[in-house]
């Protein structure tokens, strides 16, 4: 990318530069005069006249995200693919050259949710946000990063569910909400440009012979309007990000990228998505797939002018997948409609300061911000505040002194390889936990493990584990999955324990030592490890990253209290036996429900977490109902959208009533067989953790609610409010009930638009 001088053009003013630039030289280029380069002039007038000086051929150029640039304008090419699922990672767009040669590796996004703290998102998406900027300033990245993966989390198998923050819609809104402030900032111009992505109804990567880019997602206006689409909701009517990406798959028929009623009727119009700096990519060969896999169209030119004519912006490519001189050239789509692409995703730009140089909002960040104390601080905390402890017979927490002989047994006891999971770039360091027990003095012997193993596999890992175990105190088993189960492309087909860690564990279990199981990956049917007496303690631990050793023996050790949430349904094994094409929600038929509002068959269930103390929590309220009046209520609310009106908030008390402090992480549940059948087993529609209560010490929080939390989804997919009775739980396992009367006719807080037939 091209520096800027000393002086850029303001409008006529010349304004001293004190910081790098990215992209084109306003000072001195052939833009100069352009009024992309003035500062004064509005967002979309600045892009709409760069994109008026270009040629068609030109134009052409830059609809993908290897955008070629315009050299006779000075404009410099620009690769719009950067990832920052949680951290600065690897793409086409990115360098991790000197001097950015790293950046902070923040545990994965499912166990960064399990904390169940939104303020700690949001400080941890600042520091992502920042570092991303820096890496852009420094010529080293765009200003946009494809970033947050928000579709939720329907199958236990799916190989990219870690990316996500868990499978509840509460959960998810609350996280992006928080994450997106983070990401993007709250100035003027962005700080970044985040993406929410896969735009919609993409949860499996390849099953039974069908895979992502082949799959025709079959999903009624109930389970589209209630599930698969409210984490979008979130991203474009509620926090207005700056990109979308469409999926791979067809909903119903029609593939997302050029899909109409998806991208234009419900994103645009419905939810008000309309500022025309924000701009639609494809997921990466997405076009091609709707004239080669779909069959949508009769060619590869005939699809992408299907897309683009839908309101797809930029085709993300590895090298070349869409045809857009064809679609051009035969009249598949038209200059408006290129124009407008090119508009938006200018306009996103110039929104993110990036024709500003030193002039930019965000201009000052670079290498001085990477790998921060309050960084490498924020990757620790939440690493240790996101682990879930499953089981504890009172072994844990261990105590730990120099000299304490330990047995470090696993695959990832002292591989840091294993800690990041996908989508991560270079971190500063890696910190396993053999690492972190060399921090504390132990006095320990290590062995390595099986992985994905079966029993009877070519075993070289047991006579060394069980020499490691028996001259220990303590033996800490570290196994689970790691990124060789799932990924991107690949779907697990077992969500049950490898049966040659069984073996190895079973073998420890039986030396009658303290045997902890810390679990990394993807959620597994733990009950093998729950009914076995030699197992004292099984702590999740998913991805946790850079400082994840850290966090685990922060916990195992005491020096940090337990207190994280499963942000999944632990399901049991034979769950397999669902097709993971089956897009329903509800029970029906051979589909035994899905989520935890549907499924009742949960080995550990979704909000599960122990603690090292004891918690009696309650709600606070003088009378045995607690009653919102829905006219009132709407009377008061001059809001846009009924369903973000605020209710009065749930008071609830927490009291420790052992002897450790520690957080809570307090849930709000509610049910009541009202509205249509079936009726969900129960739905979260609040939570706040608590923090650090003290032993014998009450503290309260007030648990937000909107009448959207109150509300369910008709068959038509619209938001309604039903009055009746309900029952608003407290915990997981429940610990306290109240009845809640909701008063009033029934309401529409939101009317789905249909598709067309």
């Amino acid at each position: 990318m091209h520096s800027l001088s000393a002086l850029v053009l303001l409008g006529t003013s010349l304004v001293p530069s004190t910081h790098a630039a990215i992209g084109p030289d306003c000072a001195n280029g052939p833009l100069k005069l352009n009024r992309i380069c003035d500062v004064n002039a509005s967002p979309p007038e600045r892009a709409a006249a760069l994109v008026a000086a270009m040629q068609t051929s030109e134009k052409l150029d830059n609809l993908m995200s290897k955008s070629k640039g315009v050299s006779r304008l000075g404009l410099p090419a620009y690769n719009w693919w950067g990832e920052a699922l949680h951290g600065v990672a690897g793409a086409p767009g990115i360098d991790f050259d000197a001097p950015f040669t790293n950046a902070t590796s923040f545990p994965m996004p499912l166990q960064m949710s399990a904390a169940f703290d939104d303020d700690l998102i949001f400080r941890i998406a600042d520091i992502i946000g920042n570092e991303a900027r820096a890496f852009g300033n420094g010529g080293k990245a765009p200003v946009d990063f494809w970033t947050p993966d928000i579709n939720p989390f329907r199958d236990p198998r799916w190989g990219r569910g870690s990316e996500t923050p868990g499978e509840d819609i509460a959960r998810i809104k609350g996280y992006t909400k928080h994450l997106l402030a983070g990401l993007e900032g709250d100035k003027a111009q962005r700080k970044i440009i985040a993406t929410c992505k896969h735009y919609v109804g993409y949860d499996m990567e390849a099953w039974g012979g069908t895979d992502r880019h082949h799959f025709d997602a079959k999903i009624n206006m109930q389970d589209l309007a209630e599930y698969y689409m409210p984490p979008f909701q979130q991203c474009a009517r509620d926090s207005k990000v700056g990109s979308f990406m469409c999926s791979y798959n067809a909903v119903n028929g029609v593939p997302t990228c050029a899909d109409t009623y998806v991208l234009q009727t419900i994103l645009r119009d419905h939810w008000n998505w309309t500022d025309s700096n924000n701009y639609i990519t494809s997921d990466c060969e997405a076009v091609e797939d709707i004239s080669l896999n779909h069959k949508y169209a009769k060619s590869n030119a005939e699809g992408t002018g299907l897309a683009f004519n839908a309101g797809m912006d930029n085709s993300c490519e590895y090298s070349g997948s869409s045809d857009i001189p064809g679609a051009f050239n035969q009249s598949y789509m038209n200059v408006s409609t290129i124009d407008r692409a090119l508009r938006r995703q200018y306009e996103g730009l110039v929104r993110a300061g990036y024709f500003d140089g030193g002039a930019a909002t965000y201009a000052d960040l670079g290498i001085k911000d990477i790998n921060t104390k309050e960084a490498q601080q924020l990757s620790l905390q939440v690493a240790s505040e996101g682990l879930v402890m499953l089981k504890n017979d009172k072994t844990l927490p261990l105590s730990l002194q120099a000299g304490t002989k330990v047995a470090m047994v696993g695959f990832w006891a002292n591989d840091s390889s294993k800690l990041s999971g996908i989508y991560s770039g270079p971190a500063p360091y890696l910190r396993t936990p053999v690492w972190a027990g060399n921090q504390l003095g132990l006095n320990m012997s290590t062995a390595t493990g099986p992985v994905l193993q079966k029993s009877g596999a070519r075993d070289n890992w047991t006579t060394n584990a069980l020499n490691a175990a028996q001259g220990s105190d303590y033996i800490l088993y570290f196994g689970g999955l790691d990124t060789s189960a799932a990924a991107e492309g690949s779907d697990r087909t077992d969500i049950g324990w490898p049966t040659a860690q069984i073996d190895l564990i079973t073998k420890l279990s039986e030396l009658g030592k303290p045997l902890v199981v810390v679990v990394l990956g993807d959620m597994m049917d733990n009950s093998p490890l729950l009914s076995m007496k030699g197992v004292n303690s099984i702590i999740w631990a998913n991805w946790p990253g850079q400082d994840g050793g850290s966090a685990v023996m922060q916990v195992i050790s005491g020096a940090v209290a337990v207190a994280g949430r499963l942000p999944v349904t632990q399901y049991p094994a034979n769950y397999t036996q669902l097709s993971m094409l089956d897009m329903n929600l509800r029970p029906s038929g051979a589909n035994p429900g899905r989520t935890y509002r549907w499924f009742s068959g949960a080995i550990q269930p979704f909000g599960f977490g122990l603690h090292y103390t004891t918690f009696d929590a309650k709600f606070k309220h003088n009378s045995t109902t607690i009653t919102y009046d829905i006219p009132d209520i709407l009377s008061k609310c001059t809001n846009q959208y009924q369903d973000t009106c605020v209710v009065p908030a749930i008071d609830v008390s927490v009291m420790n009533t052992g002897n450790r402090t520690s957080d809570f992480v307090a849930l709000a549940f509610i049910k009541g067989d009202v509205g249509p059948k079936p009726y969900p087993l129960k739905t979260l529609i609040s939570y706040a953790r608590l923090r650090d209560i003290k032993g014998s010490q009450v503290k309260h929080a007030k648990l937000q609610l909107t009448l959207g939390n109150l509300a369910r989804v008709d068959e038509m997919g619209n938001t309604v409010l039903y009055p009746g009775e309900y029952t608003m739980m407290l915990d997981e396992p429940i610990q306290a009930e109240v009845r809640v009367m909701l008063k009033g006719n029934m309401t529409v807080l939101d009317k789905w638009p249909q598709p067309p037939r």
